[in-house]
């Protein structure tokens, strides 16, 4: 597959800039003329803010590629106050808000394509925060931190939804992040990555074969 066209840019935000990675299909013409845009756009959304996390996250490196493998557009950003973009951490909240003026973004730039919702860690449990407000067709759930980020009140997502979860993760607890996937009404997809730990290390081909392959199913 040959590498995507990539763009940085910022994009604005509910507390000042965000800064933006988009990253376009190779050969894909489609983005530039109206009524021949792509079937659908993904947002990705990165790892802890105050623990490293940053759009150049590996895993959510990971997920980008696989939706761009799809043929789906992916914007990776950083959340406020990480790296170019402004403001401070909310712990979840205005997080959420961030996820949300991306998404306006990409559905200004690619109007009726639908949208692919993905997140690694604390940025999965925003993506699933988001959902409730941005109506995904699909989200992908790595590893979410559910247990990090106030999720009381959030409604079941209600879309296509793959949970991927390693249990030998040594950061969110495997069996917390089941029991609450399983509560969940419909309850995700779930895909268990026998002795893989939080950051998928040596597993992140797998991780995006099992992220294209839910992805291309229409099961």
């Amino acid at each position: 597959m040959k590498p995507p066209g990539a763009e940085r840019l910022t994009l604005p935000g509910p507390a000042g800039t965000l800064e933006a990675l988009v990253e376009i299909p190779a050969g894909d013409a489609a983005d530039a003329e109206p009524g021949g845009g792509p079937a659908a756009f993904g947002v990705v959304c990165h790892p802890h803010p105050l623990y490293g996390g940053t759009l150049d996250n590996k895993v959510a490196y990971t997920l980008a590629r696989a939706f761009i493998e799809c043929g789906a557009p992916a914007i990776r950003f950083n959340f406020r106050g990480v790296g170019a973009s402004a403001g401070r951490y909310d712990e979840g909240r205005g997080e959420t808000e961030d996820a949300l003026a991306v998404i306006r973004y990409g559905r200004q730039r690619w109007p009726g394509a639908a949208l692919w919702l993905a997140g690694f860690s604390f940025g999965a449990a925003v993506a699933v925060r988001a959902a409730q407000h941005a109506s995904p067709e699909t989200l992908v759930t790595v590893a979410p931190g559910v247990t990090r980020v106030g999720m009381e009140g959030v409604p079941s997502p209600r879309c296509r939804w793959l949970l991927v979860q390693g249990d030998a993760d040594e950061v969110v607890e495997p069996a917390a992040v089941l029991e609450w996937a399983l509560g969940q009404s419909p309850a995700p997809d779930i895909r268990r990555f026998a002795g893989c730990g939080h950051f998928f290390h040596g597993r992140l081909h797998e991780l995006r074969q099992t992220v294209v392959q839910f992805l291309t199913s229409r099961a």
